[in-house]
């Protein structure tokens, strides 16, 4: 007798067994399709979810830290607390000599400004940076450059500007090479940027007009002062690792006291990006548990059919035993039951799940941004439809030597 796995006769009788009790088995179906089809969907959109939450950071260094000055809340050097003190170009010479972890530092300066250009003209802001600003705020180049090291040490009359800046003063022609007035000093262009994260140092960069930070405090009559600094650290290193360095250096050009953390404001952003793994941490353990639980709802009616199925057909059962069938026969034909409802099920969950991710996927699409995958992988939808055929196999193994334990004089007398 052939083994029923790959008997052609014994797949047609599975079809018409499930075939005879049509609400039951699409029942039963529709619990591993659901499931199958949750899991996946769960799974493809948690991860789906995380990738368009971490494109609102796309470009910004993850070991960063964000610091701008305040007022002092202690007093020292015979100030008395509630003192407000600025930042200066002799702090920013004082911390890139003074802590050498630090691999990327700049200034930023900001202000409200007119920009204009022939008749054209719009409110924006110019923001003052050095040319490390890009190693720490990657932007995406459109046209042209980014600032560069060349523009810091020749002070260079050049700007770069936001998409939205270009799209305004320059509706039907490149910008590059045109001169823009700002606040009433001429500058060249020499880049369009545009910004994927939603992190804002002032104002995003689309609607910014970039220009060299030594060319800026002279252009603007800005002295010394800088509104704050962003800078990285070497990698295995966090900024709050050289927080404490920071704050003895400021304090010996300022009115600061060395303990005084509050008299800055210091955003450490690894702690922000290691919020949000741990979010989705918690999200992806979530999804994989309302999963699982939505799977395991499915295979326990894979189980509860083959006890039917089993009942139903004990008189066959013990014919076929009587007739020289072999226990391991009547093991795979009842397994072999549950396997094409969990594999026919499944693969049509699984097709569902990709097709509804793809409703996402579709709606947070951008031009610029590009699209967040939500589609669900091969790879994953594959161990989900074989999980679910390994658990239904599982799950049908104890009616399975039910039926083979059947007598086949007890079975031909059973009612």
């Amino acid at each position: 007798m052939k083994l029923a796995l790959f008997d052609a006769e014994n797949w047609k009788e599975i079809g018409s067994t499930l075939a005879r009790n049509k609400t039951r088995t699409f029942l039963t179906a529709f619990g591993i399709f659901w499931g199958t089809a949750m899991l996946a969907m769960l799974m493809g959109g948690a991860q789906g979810l995380e990738n368009w939450l971490r494109r609102n950071f796309e470009g910004f260094a993850t070991n960063t830290a964000i610091l701008f000055p305040g007022r002092t809340t202690m007093s020292y050097k015979g100030f008395n607390k509630g003192t407000a003190w600025n930042l200066t170009f002799t702090d920013l010479d004082n911390l890139k000599r003074g802590i050498p972890e630090i691999t990327a530092i700049t200034g930023i300066n900001n202000m409200g400004v007119t920009v204009g250009k022939g008749k054209l003209s719009t409110t924006t802001t110019a923001t003052g940076v050095e040319s490390d600003y890009s190693k720490i705020f990657e932007p995406i180049v459109l046209e042209g450059r980014f600032l560069n090291e060349t523009d810091d040490l020749l002070g260079k009359k050049v700007c770069v500007i936001g998409k939205n800046v270009a799209d305004e003063l320059f509706p039907n022609s490149s910008p590059l090479g045109e001169f823009i007035e700002v606040n009433g000093v001429y500058f060249l262009i020499v880049g369009v940027v545009y910004q994927t994260s939603e992190v804002n140092i002032g104002a995003k960069l689309d609607d910014s007009v970039i220009i060299p930070m030594d060319m800026f405090r002279r252009a603007f009559n800005r002295g010394e002062s800088i509104g704050g600094l962003m800078f990285t650290v070497k990698d295995g290193m966090t900024p709050t690792d050289v927080r404490g360095r920071i704050q003895r250096i400021l304090s010996n050009n300022h009115p600061l006291h060395p303990d005084d953390e509050n008299a800055m404001f210091f955003m450490d952003v690894s702690e922000q990006f290691k919020m949000v793994d741990n979010l989705f941490m918690g999200v992806t353990l979530l999804a994989l548990f309302v999963g699982v639980g939505t799977l395991v709802a499915g295979i326990i009616g894979v189980g509860n059919i083959m006890w039917v199925i089993v009942k139903e057909r004990t008189q066959e059962i013990g014919i076929r035993r009587a007739i020289g069938a072999k226990p391991i026969d009547i093991i795979v034909q009842i397994l072999s039951e549950g396997i094409a409802l969990t594999v026919i099920a499944g693969l049509a969950g699984v097709s569902f799940a990709t097709f509804a991710l793809k409703i996402p996927e579709i709606l947070t699409a951008d031009p610029i941004k590009g699209t967040v995958n939500f589609t669900l992988s091969f790879h994953s939808a594959m161990e989900i439809v074989i999980t679910f055929i390994v658990l239904g196999v599982i799950a049908g193994i104890i009616p399975a030597l039910k039926a083979m334990k059947i007598k086949p004089i007890e079975a031909m007398n059973a009612k």
